[in-house]
């Protein structure tokens, strides 16, 4: 009897330990992922909501297996080192950084930790410093610039004014995405007889002031994907708006904003990619393995209304062959 009450207590035993194994290995793991964005503009938006989207496709919803902490400097670039510390401290499985500032905080403030980094809407990371390598990028980071075709974009322009000779540009130098889009901008215009007019800010508040300081200067204003310049877009497109001076972008969301048009990746599609390498991730692939690319979708986007406010028109071979026609 006694044999048996033991061999009983023994399978009770077994049967409690399996159960729990069984509980155990039922529930999943939830992965803590921080984004941290630099200010609040529709291209960035669509970034991260096409991240999030593009997650809860490959598995990974909020309430089952992810959560998400997001925070937004609104430009500030204090506030933006806080975020990125305090991801690190909150000891997130991932960070997807979305813009250079916010990338670069995010780098600095992981040193040391194996915090897994993602960034989007980086212009260039090497230059930046983020990566060395886009083939093998190493370590825990890898991510999917926003490099735009800066060279179409002054053929774009030409192609609405023939005769252009000075196009204005409005950007802050202190951050390095726009400065290579800026040398990458005076070197082909100068191959084709434009002259660039800078006009450099510091702030969101300077930029009202410099791109008045183009007027009676220029023949266009140009803006390449500055986070300082696109912050304060609607004081920029007043401006052209009054003095009739045509506005182009690098990025295409700031067409329906009311530039005039651009050709560009679409934000919406690079956070689809990036939500696709996060799931690679999460099911073993190494960060570092993966290669830095630029978005997979390009879009020419035209704004018949915004230009018919700045004084042009929409040439019909630019209509016949943009992706999406915005303002009508």
């Amino acid at each position: 009897m006694k044999k048996f009450n033991l061999v009983l207590c023994v399978l009770l035993v077994l049967i409690l330990a399996f159960s729990l194994l069984s509980v155990s290995c039922a529930k999943q793991k939830v992965y803590k992922i921080g984004i941290t964005q630099i200010v609040t503009h529709p291209a960035l938006d669509a970034l991260r909501d096409g991240f999030k989207e593009s997650l809860a496709a490959e598995g990974y919803e909020v309430g089952k297996n992810v959560e998400y902490i997001e925070q937004n400097a609104e430009g500030d670039m204090a506030t933006n080192s806080t975020i990125a510390q305090t991801l690190i401290s909150q000891k997130v499985n991932m960070i997807l950084g979305i813009s250079t500032p916010s990338t670069m905080a995010v780098v600095e403030a992981a040193k040391g930790t194996d915090t897994v980094i993602l960034f989007g809407a980086v212009t260039d990371p090497v230059a930046a410093g983020i990566i060395e390598n886009t083939e093998k990028p190493g370590g825990n980071i890898t991510g999917i610039n926003d490099m735009g075709p800066v060279d179409k974009h002054v053929d774009l322009i030409k192609e609405f004014m023939p005769d252009v000779k000075n196009i204005g540009t409005v950007y802050n130098a202190g951050e390095p995405n726009s400065v290579v889009q800026i040398n990458l901008l005076k070197d082909k215009a100068s191959s084709v007889g434009i002259n660039v007019v800078e006009a450099t800010v510091s702030t969101t508040a300077d930029v009202q002031a410099a791109t008045e300081s183009l007027v009676g200067k220029v023949d266009a204003i140009y803006i390449v994907t500055d986070n300082t310049a696109v912050a304060a877009f609607d004081a920029i497109i007043g401006i052209c708006e009054t003095n009739k001076i045509p506005l182009f972008a690098a990025d295409p969301s700031s067409v329906e904003t009311g530039a005039i048009a651009s050709i560009g990746p679409s934000y919406k599609g690079m956070g689809e990619d990036l939500g696709k390498i996060a799931a690679r991730i999460f099911k073993g692939e190494k960060p570092g393995d993966i290669p830095s690319t630029g978005g997979s979708i390009y879009e020419t986007v035209v704004n018949p209304k915004a230009a018919e406010r700045m004084g042009i028109s929409v040439p019909q071979a630019v209509l016949d062959r943009a992706d999406k026609v915005v303002g009508e």
